[in-house]
């Protein structure tokens, strides 16, 4: 397994269609109505042969270089995925994605996968800029951003198409140059 260690606890690595789909199927089924509000693809997932298909969709995109999408362990057990969705060259950046299994929730898992994305695009992508959007409501997932370090550039009306309708969106940016100034303080 390829993986990239961030601390003893939490570590990023690229998925394993048919050895990683059931597990990450199962975390998906647990965590559902948890995620559902926030994540409408989550309707789609009905078997670990759709889980299976997206890992493959996801590797497949890794290689032609249009996205990057990584399991985070947490001491070596799956709880989640975080990816950078695409990468943009008009201003050299990128976007965060990411959702946890509930069971995980508050242990500062995902913040420290969020700094470990960025370790990544900034040092192996060489991208300026790494954006998180979340809808203003996601209050976990905007908790996330600014723990992470991230600057909430602006609001966006109706930037979320979700389960219940358009919702008001968070841009959140972290520049290079702030990632440097984190590091070195």
């Amino acid at each position: 397994m390829f993986q990239y260690k961030i601390d003893e606890e939490v570590s990023l690595a690229l998925p394993r269609p048919k050895i990683d789909a059931e597990a990450i199927y199962a975390l998906i089924d647990d965590s559902r109505e948890e995620l559902l509000p926030w994540l409408p693809w989550v309707l789609d997932m009905e078997s670990v042969t759709d889980e299976e298909n997206v890992l493959k969709t996801n590797l497949k995109h890794f290689s032609e270089g249009d996205s990057v999408t990584v399991i985070i362990l947490f001491n070596n057990q799956p709880a989640g995925v975080i990816s950078f969705n695409r990468f943009r060259e008009l201003d050299n950046s990128t976007e965060i994605g990411y959702w946890l299994a509930t069971k995980f929730v508050g242990k500062g898992i995902m913040q420290r996968a969020v700094r470990g994305m960025c370790e990544l695009g900034f040092t192996d992508y060489q991208v300026n800029k790494i954006e998180i959007h979340a809808a203003v409501d996601n209050t976990r997932s905007n908790k996330v951003a600014e723990r992470a370090g991230f600057h909430l550039d602006g609001l966006i009306r109706a930037s979320e198409l979700l389960e219940d309708g358009y919702h008001d969106g968070c841009i959140w940016t972290l520049l290079k140059s702030d990632w440097d100034n984190m590091c070195n303080n």
